[in-house]
């Protein structure tokens, strides 16, 4: 069923302000897009979806990769700045695990199933959208890293590492529980992926790891 709503009155159309068209196009796409994949995906479908005719739809978007590239940004950006909050909003190490994994979930979880357009993409080998899903995964991990580096002393190259490891194991599960029919509740899940997540990086100490070659007596604070 096209997705009328706010664009048509007695069969003429209503002229909505530019960015609400925009919007409503895009939402369009999304469900296209997430429904057949981009590949099967058609401009007709996404206009009939919206409710609008197809010139209304390429005034807004010259074509179809220029419409997936503006909603695999948009969803990036959400991702991206949900990890950020997760770092920002508190001081308490483990609550920003909690939190970055909690990001994940949501994302993944939600029911517009977005996640798609970035992880389970059928145009990964798309530069433009190589790009951004790399672009997307690097400001998370960064984001992670400069947590770890400024609370452990750990050096860069290092808090890379760590904090790819989380970024990969949160992704990672999070589509599994989904795949999996969520048959963990949400909340419990989330609680197992920390517990496995905090006890690694808990143990990192606030004064940094030794350098190559150095014992570690282990007796240094770990991050509380």
């Amino acid at each position: 069923m096209a997705a009328t709503s706010g664009a048509q009155t007695a069969g003429r159309p209503v002229r909505l302000p530019r960015s609400a068209r925009r919007k409503q196009l895009l939402a369009a796409a999304q469900e296209v897009f997430v429904a057949q994949g981009y590949h099967a995906a058609a401009m007709d479908d996404i206009a009939e979806r919206a409710g609008v005719s197809k010139p209304v739809l390429y005034q807004h978007f010259p074509g179809k990769l220029e419409l997936y590239l503006a909603l695999l940004d948009t969803h990036c950006d959400a991702l991206v700045e949900k990890i950020r909050t997760a770092m920002t909003s508190t001081t308490d190490n483990k609550e920003r695990v909690a939190g970055a994994n909690r990001a994940y979930f949501e994302f993944v979880g939600d029911t517009s199933e977005a996640f798609r357009l970035i992880f389970e993409s059928d145009l990964r080998n798309e530069p433009a959208v190589r790009e951004r899903v790399d672009r997307v995964e690097r400001l998370c991990i960064d984001s992670i890293t400069e947590t770890i580096m400024a609370d452990t002393g750990v050096a860069r190259s290092r808090a890379e590492l760590l904090a790819a490891g989380l970024v990969g194991a949160a992704i990672t599960a999070a589509q599994f529980w989904l795949a999996g029919g969520r048959q963990v509740p949400k909340e419990d899940a989330e609680q197992l992926l920390l517990a496995l997540s905090w006890r690694g990086i808990a143990s990192f100490p606030l004064h940094g790891l030794p350098a190559p070659g150095e014992a570690h007596t282990g007796t240094d604070p770990a991050i509380s």
